[in-house]
C-alpha cells in the first residue's frame, strides 16, 4: 500500500512548477497559474511516494540512471536498424505477435518506466499492461523479441530498482 504525503506532492508540484517556468520563461501570474495546475496533474498521475533518495544512496542512483540511458540509447539504436532493414526488405519479412513480458517492479512508476522502455524500442509497443504488472507486447518479429525479451528484462530492471528503489 502506498504511504499518501502531501509533503511529497508539494514537493513534486513545486519542481515541475520550476522547471515549467524555466522552459518558458514567463513569469506572468496566469504562467504561475498553469504551470502549477499542470505540476498538480502530474502529482495526481504520478502520485509520488513519501520515500525519499538519501544522500547515500544518491551515488549509486545516478551512476545507475547514465548506465540506462545509455542501454537504452544502444537498444534503440540496435532495435531502429533492425526494422529499417526488416522495411526496407522487398520480402517484409515480418512475423507480428503478441508476446507477454512479466514484470516484478514493485511500484507502479517502475512498471510505467519499463513500459516506456519497451514502447520507445522500435519494433515493440506495450499494448496493455495487467494487473499484475505482466506487459502485453505487441512486436513486428514475435520470435526475435520473445528470444531476447527475458534477458532484456532482467537489465532493464535491476538498473531501474538501482535508481529508484
Amino acid at each position: 500500500m502506498r504511504n499518501v504525503n502531501l509533503l511529497a506532492y508539494l514537493r513534486l508540484i513545486a519542481l515541475c512548477l520550476v522547471l515549467y517556468l524555466a522552459v518558458t520563461a514567463n513569469l506572468e501570474l496566469s504562467n504561475i497559474v498553469v504551470g502549477a495546475l499542470l505540476g498538480l496533474f502530474i502529482a495526481l498521475v504520478v502520485r509520488p511516494t513519501s520515500e525519499t533518495l538519501t544522500l547515500a544512496r544518491l551515488p549509486n542512483a545516478l551512476f545507475n540512471l547514465v548506465k540506462y540511458t545509455l542501454w537504452l540509447s544502444v537498444d534503440i539504436l540496435r532495435n531502429g536498424i533492425r526494422v529499417a532493414r526488416i522495411v526496407l526488405d522487398p520480402k517484409l519479412p515480418i512475423k507480428p505477435g503478441i508476446i507477454a513480458i512479466k514484470s516484478e517492479m514493485s511500484t507502479e512508476l517502475g512498471i510505467a518506466l519499463n513500459a516506456h522502455a519497451i514502447t520507445v524500442t522500435p519494433g515493440e509497443q506495450v499494448v496493455e499492461i495487467g494487473d499484475d504488472g505482466t506487459l502485453y507486447t505487441h512486436c513486428l518479429d514475435v520470435e526475435a523479441s520473445a528470444a531476447g525479451a527475458a534477458e532484456a528484462q532482467r537489465t532493464r530492471q535491476a538498473m531501474l530498482k538501482a535508481i529508484f528503489e
